[in-house]
């Protein structure tokens, strides 16, 4: 077991660094594990094939070890959209989900509402862009077949609440973007029937890395249309003169053979994280989170984020008056602070290694905005 100490001495971003929503910086462990397999893929060792092999089932397992879905039931991916794209082109019905979702889930789902004609989307309009198990409710129809959300909102921080959603939704599958709290949000990720994610923020093993869960009900419901060699039966000794069929499972929402030293740095990242415990991680970060809502507060910046830890994940959100967005980017570029600022909301996202250097920037940046507005 890996302390909470140990896993943030694992990480090395120069301070300032509050952009994890965006990007994760690797952690050292990732950065070597990516080093090493590099070396031997330059390097083309006799044997070396067998190595990259076992990537393949030690991230599956990584997987496995988070999220609960067995091994047979999780592929990789080279990121959350392409197992949004499986899991939307293998529906049909109706799929619902809020309007104000990162793109990623609507374009998914229109994508196959244009090229199949037994897909259909449909969207919410969510109060404040919250999605909550009363809003889901009072947009489903008979011909509902299926609800996406995101786990965390990328706008708000906000964290949905899966146990409700399920309790609504009754039997009518369930599709969790995660990649906002994967390896930092408990989840109840049993009560989803596909959960996708990215390993580029949160889990901070960096792009091109992913996974796929599937229930055994979507397992065996999901058409794998976005099926490509991989995914497919090819018998030993075959001389690909005809085109296979799709292999059972999770196995056949796959394209083409993966990136083995993508999956070892997705792997490496997993297994620090199982290691120490989401748990641990995720009340490391609520601390500075609210630390970071204290200096909001301190400075009179409205926070539209949420207070309640239950509701949050690692983002703030900001929301300062329209004439002093300006100022405060600016202050906040001099001062070497990275963040997200968006459509006049300044969006701060913290990790276990954001330490008091980068919260004392913070500060100085607060501070010289507070001079410049007043002045």
């Amino acid at each position: 077991m890996t302390t909470i100490d140990e896993y943030r001495q694992g990480f090395a971003e120069d301070p300032g660094y509050l952009d994890f929503a965006s990007f994760g910086p690797m952690s050292k462990a990732v950065l070597a594990e990516q080093n090493a397999l590099g070396e031997i893929h330059a390097r083309g060792r006799y044997g070396a094939g067998s190595v990259f092999d076992e990537q393949d089932i030690r991230v599956r397992e990584a997987v496995r070890r988070l999220t609960g879905f067995p091994t047979d039931r999780v592929v990789f991916q080279p990121n959350a959209s392409m197992g949004l794209f499986h899991a939307m082109f293998g529906l049909t019905g109706q799929v619902l989900y809020s309007a104000r979702e990162y793109p990623s889930i609507p374009v998914a789902a229109q994508r196959a509402a244009q090229a199949l004609h037994s897909v259909d989307s449909i969207t919410m309009q969510p109060p404040q862009g919250v999605v909550t198990p009363e809003v889901v409710r009072d947009n489903l129809t008979p011909a509902t077949t299926a609800v996406a959300v995101s786990l965390v909102d990328y706008r708000t921080g906000y964290r949905s609440d899966l146990e409700g959603i399920r309790d609504v939704i009754g039997d009518r599958l369930l599709i969790v973007d995660a990649i906002q709290g994967f390896g930092v949000v408990e989840a109840a990720y049993e009560l989803a029937d596909v959960v996708v994610a990215g390993g580029q923020k949160w889990v901070r093993a960096g792009w091109g890395t992913g996974f796929l869960a599937l229930s055994e009900r979507a397992a065996t419901d999901l058409v794998p249309l976005i099926s490509g060699v991989t995914g497919t039966i090819v018998p030993l000794g075959s001389s690909y003169e005809e085109v296979p069929p799709p292999l059972q499972g999770a196995a056949a929402f796959q394209v083409t053979r993966t990136d083995p030293i993508a999956q070892a740095r997705f792997a490496t990242a997993l297994e620090g994280i199982a290691d120490v415990g989401v748990g641990a991680i995720s009340g490391a970060i609520a601390e500075t989170v609210s630390s970071i809502i204290d200096l909001a507060d301190e400075f009179a910046l409205p926070v539209i984020s949420s207070r309640d830890e239950s509701e949050r994940a690692g983002i703030v959100v900001l929301e300062p008056e329209p004439p002093q967005v300006t100022a405060i980017t600016a202050s906040l570029i001099n001062h070497g602070i990275t963040a997200t600022v968006r459509d006049g909301m300044v969006r701060l996202s913290a990790h276990v290694s954001t330490g008091d250097e980068t919260l004392g920037a913070l500060r100085g940046a607060l501070t010289s905005y507070a001079t410049t507005v007043h002045y």
